[in-house]
């Protein structure tokens, strides 16, 4: 394991219950917001697995208007780790309604061990993952929970 990931652990992220992991291991897309060189919001859909108790997404094979290197979210990260993960549900019956609201420190994986692991949860959960669509050398991302607050139907 890595130095980041056994310091991100020995912080030990909030625990998340068995009731937002049923809900979050369901959940399809997710919105990741990131802050800009002037601090400004940025947000984008992202696909996403919680291991243990960390989040990973990938830059996976989808076209990109940018190289993956130089996507915003990715420069957003380096020059400002904390972000905030959005998962949610809607339906037009509102008892249904629920959130999940994590905020935390992200960061690109390099440890191969900790590689491994994601592309495995990743591949997992989604199936379009299993081919060409996630590269092994992919960039990964880490996100570390600091915070989490869930509503709803949870």
């Amino acid at each position: 394991m890595d130095r980041k990931l056994a310091s991100a652990m020995a912080n030990k992220p909030p625990l998340i219950s068995a009731a937002i992991r049923a809900k979050l291991d369901a959940a399809r897309v997710a919105r990741l917001a990131t802050l800009d060189d002037q601090q400004s919001p940025h947000l984008v859909p992202i696909c996403f697995a919680l291991d243990a108790n960390v989040f990973y997404s990938a830059i996976d094979g989808k076209p990109k208007r940018v190289a993956p290197n130089r996507l915003a979210r990715l420069r957003n990260i380096e020059k400002t780790p904390q972000v905030a993960l959005l998962v949610d549900h809607y339906e037009e019956d509102w008892t249904l309604l629920w959130y999940v609201l994590v905020r935390g420190q992200a960061e690109l994986v390099s440890a191969a061990g900790e590689r491994e692991r994601a592309l495995q949860s990743l591949r997992a959960k989604y199936p379009q993952y299993r081919g060409e669509m996630l590269q092994e050398d992919a960039a990964l991302l880490r996100i570390t929970p600091e915070r989490i607050t869930a509503w709803g139907d949870i």
